[in-house]
């Protein structure tokens, strides 16, 4: 989170091309990839970056949606919990095997939760009918530590407004990776987040 808090969403990837996408993140400063677990053969993607990655680079899923997902994510090397909603059992699952979790939630009520039962950071979920507007009003009430991360729409030319009301980073989508886009289209997105990145930070 230090250097590029942008974390990879690879919904869609498939195992055969996951080595050679995650090469080309990391080239470009990520440092945290997820696969989706509705996603083809998602256990065997993230084994696959698990193993190939740097050592420096959290690997691990998203859309988990039960306990029993979780130790299946671990138990191919995943340390990286992300889910779409703020399911108790799944966050404490995930802390007893000491993996990092990020729930979804979409109001104060479920960030408290979340944050209660142990979550790392809160995924504010889906970003597209959470303007800035609400997490600077957030931010105003969560603890101050609390990392928050964006999800849904989230493109270089919007990031901006978010972090002045307080977002710490966020997750990318479908404008960083689809599965029908080469290697290179995918190294361009990701170059062109981290640029986007840099620049808000430098400002």
């Amino acid at each position: 989170m230090t250097d590029l808090p942008l974390i990879a969403i690879l919904r869609g990837l498939r195992p055969d091309a996951a080595e050679t996408v995650g090469l080309a993140l990391v080239e470009a400063g990520f440092r945290i990839i997820e696969v989706p677990l509705n996603s083809p053969e998602p256990f065997r993607s993230i084994e696959i970056l698990a193993k190939a990655m740097p050592g420096d680079v959290l690997v691990g899923a998203g859309t988990v949606l039960d306990p029993q997902q979780v130790d299946g994510i671990r138990d191919v090397g995943g340390k990286l919990i992300v889910m779409p909603h703020a399911d108790l059992d799944v966050i404490r699952r995930a802390k007893e095997h000491r993996m990092i979790c990020t729930p979804g939630v979409a109001t104060p009520t479920e960030a408290f939760t979340a944050l209660k039962a142990g979550a790392d950071a809160i995924k504010i979920f889906p970003a597209e009918a959470i303007p800035p507007a609400v997490v600077k009003a957030w931010r105003a009430v969560l603890p101050k530590e609390t990392i928050v991360l964006p999800v849904g729409g989230i493109k270089p030319d919007n990031m901006k407004a978010y972090v002045d009301a307080g977002a710490n980073g966020f997750g990318l989508g479908s404008a960083l990776f689809t599965p029908s886009m080469t290697v290179e289209e995918i190294g361009r997105n990701a170059r062109a987040f981290s640029s986007a990145w840099k620049d808000l930070r430098a400002g």
